[in-house]
């Protein structure tokens, strides 16, 4: 057997064929994915099994999407897997769910999997014969891969030589794990963590009802256990013991970039529902799209966060489809950000509709209950924050400040393109980051994981701006620009917040001290960049309500 690699393969299809793909998606939305039923599986629980498994038929094949082509699929990298899982969680984030589990039930065998077993296994999901699961998740462990209890004990011939394995072990949070053909499965061996293929049907394998959940209800979600569950050895992927947990983290990049695109789809259908709701609603004789608190608290925010999530989302697909990196700390950024901007979002659009968002037909409050999971699967925001703050503040140190220096004269060289997508400000917010970043190194504050979360809310926004305010200089268009000037200021305003928190919030600081720095800081400079916001935002607004006519 031999291991063919460990990272998640660039690919990429041409445009053309992208929006081919993306209109069989639109296409399901009018025949197996309409509305109606999709709030009929949502209000009975209802996984359609019935119909994920049509969608991976022949005659629709969206799985082929991810599969490489050698093994019978189309190839596609990051961006077409983005796109694609973003206009599908539009319609729902329930079966955008189910979809996604296929894809991540996969990876372990896309970037470890030997010849044999990439030919067998990929082979089947890419002639739609298999829904796949990626059963890591325990009942104690959560999020914490390393404290995961699965076992799985070498089997020995009388020769010594080992012919398979035996687990035992339980997992919980499965998606797809009740209905699942085969499920690529953590365990633990003596020589480490290890995945195993495990298919349906094996004695000792049991997938148990799926919970009942506040959201993502038309997708599946069960328990599996394992009890002296017989592998032959030609099911460890990769054929090398131990690989497990770099196999996991090497797709870490990927895979929670692919759930940003899934909160970014569902905040986006929100959206989709609340502008056209504030044209036609009247309220105190007119339309309240005219009301600019009314648009300026509810929607505008959001729709520019969107738009920030999309600039952040797309560069770094483009950087996964071209490097030879995971990216896992930016896979973070993408998670954290628009999975909880995209729940606010959801959350407001209930506000935009009044009574009528709280009553199902409408739509926002399914959406408001499914993208909650997005905060929490894959890692929730708290292990995102943990990692993003851990990196990056190590990154900083390592590069004395080259890092966030860097970026603030990218930005720099940006702004002499085009002075009005905010690069300045956030530059200024690149620059203070840095130094709130020594300041918590030299004064022993990353002991505090108030002030690490401080740090990674600050670190996501920056990143997040960066790319927002880079994307709106070309073409540079008046929508755009506004969008990139609010956004910049938001980043800001929080910027100038958390670094009150940080220098502020723990005694252990001398005052005069801790006031002498953030003085120093120049958050007045920062506060000024509030300049003008409300005027953008009336001019988003308009641009928002005149192109839903």
């Amino acid at each position: 057997m031999t291991d063919t690699g460990t990272h998640r393969p660039p690919g990429g299809l041409d445009e053309e064929t992208r929006q081919m793909v993306v209109d069989t998606v639109h296409q399901l939305s009018k025949r197996l994915l309409t509305k109606k039923a999709v709030l009929e599986w949502d209000r009975d629980e209802i996984f359609p099994e019935a119909v994920i498994r049509e969608m991976l038929s022949p005659e629709i094949g969206l799985q082929l999407l991810f599969v490489p082509e050698v093994y019978g699929g189309m190839g596609g990298g990051a961006m077409d897997c983005y796109v694609v899982t973003r206009e599908t969680c539009k319609i729902c984030l329930g079966v955008g769910t189910a979809f996604f589990a296929i894809q991540l039930g996969s990876d372990p065998i896309i970037v470890g999997g030997t010849d044999a077993q990439k030919e067998k296994w990929l082979g089947a999901v890419a002639e739609g014969n298999s829904l796949v699961a990626y059963a890591v998740t325990e009942p104690e462990a959560g999020s914490n891969l390393a404290s995961f209890k699965t076992k799985a004990d070498p089997i020995t011939d009388e020769s010594g030589t080992i012919t398979g394995y035996r687990i035992n072990g339980t997992k919980q949070f499965i998606s797809t794990g009740g209905y699942a053909d085969f499920v690529t499965v953590l365990a633990q061996t003596p020589e480490g963590p290890s995945f195993f293929v495990v298919e349906k049907g094996t004695p000792g394998f049991e997938q148990h009802k799926g919970e009942e959940k506040h959201g993502i209800r038309a997708s599946n979600t069960s328990p599996l256990t394992f009890t002296d569950v017989v592998v032959p050895v030609e099911n460890l992927i990769g054929g090398v013991p131990g690989k497990g947990l770099k196999q996991a983290n090497q797709v870490f990049g990927y895979t929670r970039l692919m759930v940003a695109a899934m909160a970014l789809g569902a905040g986006e259908a929100a959206l989709e529902i609340a502008i056209p709701y504030a044209k036609e609603r009247i309220q105190f004789g007119g339309p309240l799209c005219d009301k600019k608190g009314y648009t300026n608290k509810l929607i505008v925010p959001h729709w520019v966060n969107m738009k920030a999530a999309t600039a952040y989302i797309e560069s770094i697909a483009r950087r996964l489809d071209s490097e030879d990196e995971d990216l896992q700390v930016e896979g973070s950024i993408a998670k954290l950000f628009t999975s909880e901007a995209a729940n606010r979002t959801a959350d407001d659009a209930i506000q935009a509709l009044g009574g009528y968002g709280y009553i199902c037909e409408f739509g926002v409050e399914k959406i408001k209950r499914d993208v909650k999971i997005t905060c929490i699967y894959e890692g929730t925001s708290e292990i995102q924050q943990n990692i993003i703050s851990t990196f990056r503040w190590k990154k900083t140190r390592k590069s004395k400040g080259a890092y966030y220096e860097t970026i603030a004269q990218e930005l720099e060289k940006s702004h002499a393109e085009c002075n009005q997508a905010g690069c300045m400000t956030m530059a200024a917010c690149a620059r203070t980051l840095n130094r709130l970043i020594d300041f918590a190194h030299a004064n022993r504050l990353t002991r505090h994981q108030q002030v690490m979360f401080a740090l990674a809310d600050t670190m996501t926004h920056v990143e997040v701006g960066d790319a927002m305010a880079r994307s709106a200089v070309s073409p540079a268009d008046a929508p755009t620009l506004a969008a990139a000037r609010v956004f910049a200021a938001s980043c800001a305003r929080l910027v100038a917040d958390k670094a009150r928190l940080i220098v502020l919030g723990c005694q252990t600081i001398d005052a005069a001290a801790a006031d002498e720095f953030l003085q120093s800081l120049e958050l007045t400079t920062l506060d000024a960049s509030c300049r003008g916001t409300i005027d953008d935002m009336d001019r988003i607004a308009d641009h928002i309500f005149e192109r839903a006519s």
